[in-house]
């Protein structure tokens, strides 16, 4: 069987790779809105649906099918802190355009996961190379505080855009808040811009 593929999040190789307003920390912190789902990830399954010429809903098994691939990156916090050299496994978002074929006004995808939370992504972002549906995170499988059975890897903005416990992806003619971008947080959250709150 052939090496899975490394992608590198063009962020590792950066001289300076600590956003400003960031701190270093070692662990990985566990931070998210309520209670943390237990997923059993056969039951799981990915809903892709909104600009889409037909909505298509992809099981454990058929999701397990597509190409993987590994991830190098480096994660920062919109509370402060910064872990760097993080390692994933999963499936690069990217691998989803064969499948569906994406109406040409969608703009932005709204992520959509377990317990209601959603983040939405420019179109670009979602696509870009460093983008993954994460199945291993450093070693082990994801634990269910992390996203299990599968989170989104957002690496190039703040990590709440790295929804944990996807289950669906929606695409959409133009940008929305979603979860905490409702709640005041910025639409799109470059960490290199600051871009925290709305408003900034």
């Amino acid at each position: 069987m052939a090496e899975m593929p490394l992608i590198e999040s063009p962020d590792t190789k950066r001289k300076d790779r600590l956003p400003p307003g960031q701190r270093l920390v070692s662990k990985l912190p566990v931070l998210h809105e309520g209670r943390a789902p237990e997923l059993a990830f056969e039951q799981w399954t990915l809903r892709l649906f909104g600009l889409v010429d037909r909505e298509r809903t992809l099981t454990h098994g058929e999701f397990l099918e597509l190409p993987r691939a590994r991830l190098h990156a480096d994660l920062h916090c919109v509370t402060g802190w910064s872990r760097l050299d993080n390692r994933f496994e999963g499936v690069p978002g990217r691998e989803l355009k064969p499948l569906i074929a994406i109406a040409e006004q969608a703009r932005a995808v709204m992520v959509h996961c377990a317990g209601g939370y959603t983040a939405n992504l420019l179109l670009e972002d979602f696509f870009a190379e460093d983008v993954m549906f994460a199945l291993i995170m450093n070693g082990e499988p994801v634990p269910a505080a992390h996203g299990h059975p599968v989170r989104l890897i957002a690496p190039r903005l703040y990590l709440w855009k790295s929804a944990k416990w996807v289950n669906g992806i929606e695409f959409m003619d133009q940008d929305r808040p979603g979860f905490w971008e409702s709640r005041g947080y910025h639409l799109r959250g470059d960490p290199w811009q600051e871009e925290r709150y709305s408003g900034r």
